[in-house]
């Protein structure tokens, strides 16, 4: 484990709860189709999954179903037109942030979510002050690929060594251990079908409180 000298982290799941709006997408959908809504309970732990996760929660369907393509444009096209309704960054979040520029450490985002809807919901999520955005059509790759996060780093300017990227989902434990960045599973997330404590992460933390004390003991 190395000093850090930047905190990378994921969008949806780590810094924000934005599985209100990506459920109500899907929602909107099965009204269309005079199907009941599904849960959002049911719903929740697909959020981190994009298009694919939630689709496949919301109808039982697969990529390579032939109605999935028309279905996914319809899914983005709806969670754009209202992508920050309900969405807000997690408790402690703020705090957390905070803590980060006072111990003056850069931070940035790394996501898997399309640059149009990345730019749309960032200002809207007073997350501005990130020292970098990057989505997932920034680089060629998306995570599990270690590209996004060294073009973070890159960005940043540190060695990706000495940075930590922190993330719910099992790609995003993937990508920073293939960045060669220390890996923190955010418990506090969506987390999808498999616990965090079974993705080998170098730390795994239940609040983002917990991030700051970490980093403090390190410094």
């Amino acid at each position: 484990m190395q000093t850090p000298k930047a905190i990378l982290f994921d969008l949806d799941g780590t810094l924000a709860d934005t599985a209100p709006d990506l459920a109500a997408a899907v929602n909107v959908m099965r009204t269309k189709r005079q199907l009941p809504p599904t849960p959002y309970e049911l719903l929740r732990p697909f959020a981190s999954a994009g298009a694919r996760g939630l689709i496949g929660a919301g109808f039982n369907i697969t990529p390579e179903a032939p109605e999935y393509e028309s279905m996914r444009i319809e899914f983005l096209d709806q969670y754009e037109s209202a992508i920050a309704l309900h969405s807000k960054l997690f408790e402690e979040v703020p705090t957390l942030l905070q803590g980060l520029d006072a111990l003056q450490l850069p931070w940035g985002i790394v996501t898997n979510k399309a640059m149009r809807f990345t730019n749309a919901l960032v200002p809207q999520l007073d997350l501005k002050q990130a020292r970098c955005v990057i989505s997932g059509d920034t680089t060629p790759h998306a995570k599990p690929h270690p590209a996004p996060l060294l073009e973070a780093a890159r960005q940043i300017g540190i060695t990706p060594e000495h940075c930590w990227y922190v993330g719910d989902d099992l790609r995003d434990i993937q990508a920073a251990k293939a960045a060669g960045m220390l890996s923190v599973a955010a418990a506090w997330g969506y987390c999808g079908a498999t616990e965090p404590t079974q993705w080998d992460a170098n730390l795994v933390l239940h609040r983002p409180q917990d991030l700051l004390e970490h980093i403090k003991e390190w410094l």
